[in-house]
């Protein structure tokens, strides 16, 4: 039986002054999770949000599902404080912590769902020992820190891989791959909208799928009946 696929827009990509009316709004538009990038300007080069943005989330009365990829170190502790938060699963890079097997179980201990993040030089190798314990391997088709970079192609043999690896355990595995972005070009007086794919989107083989989800959300703040997309 083939596995439903799931869109998990990043929050990064929204405007953070009506954050909550935008979460709303992919959502309504046929999101499954709420994605959050958390990064510390330490483990990665880049500073983004803490678990205050994802309890304002839950005080405002969003209840989907939150997952949240942190690409921080150390992890521990900010991981405890996302879950009080309201994360509903938690990745984080086992370059990161001490003891991977340590922090899983520390995540669990706090009622949630667990997962690991493969960086592209990192091997699956890692997962040897612990795919027993988690609930989603998330792969990394970009190096961590910024969008839009270009797709790694060894990507495609890792998700092969890790797809054999799933669908040899006895329990549900999700497989996530992260990296990509669509730029919104014109929205013609036609009713035309032009967009391009780029980073990972530009060879993913569901960018169809973003396209449409991008259509149904972002195009939103036009308020118009819109005729055609093209990808440029």
């Amino acid at each position: 039986m083939k596995s439903k696929s799931l869109i998990a827009p990043s929050i990064l990509s929204a405007n953070f002054a009506r954050l909550g009316e935008e979460i709303n709004s992919v959502m309504s538009a046929g999101a499954d999770w709420i994605h959050f990038d958390v990064m510390d300007n330490h483990y990665v080069p880049n500073l983004t949000v803490g678990p205050m943005v994802c309890k304002s989330l839950r005080d405002d009365g969003i209840k989907d599902f939150i997952d949240v990829h942190l690409m921080i170190e150390p992890v521990n502790e900010l991981a405890k404080s996302f879950a009080s938060a309201g994360a509903d699963l938690i990745s984080f890079h086992p370059e990161a912590v001490e003891s991977t097997k340590d922090t899983i179980e520390i995540i669990k201990e706090c009622s949630c769902k667990v997962g690991i993040a493969i960086n592209p030089d990192t091997s699956l190798s890692v997962l040897d020992d612990i795919v027993d314990e988690i609930d989603l391997i998330l792969l990394m088709s970009v190096y961590p820190g910024f969008g839009g970079q270009e797709f790694i192609e060894d990507t495609i043999e890792k998700i092969q891989a890790a797809r054999e690896l799933i669908d040899k355990q006895d329990h549900k595995i999700y497989l996530e791959v992260d990296g990509g972005d669509v730029s919104l070009i014109e929205v013609t007086d036609d009713m035309i909208v032009k967009v391009k794919f780029i980073g990972a989107c530009s060879t993913c083989n569901i960018s169809m799928q973003t396209f449409s989800w991008y259509g149904l959300i972002n195009i939103t703040e036009y308020d118009l009946q819109i005729y055609k997309f093209i990808n440029l």
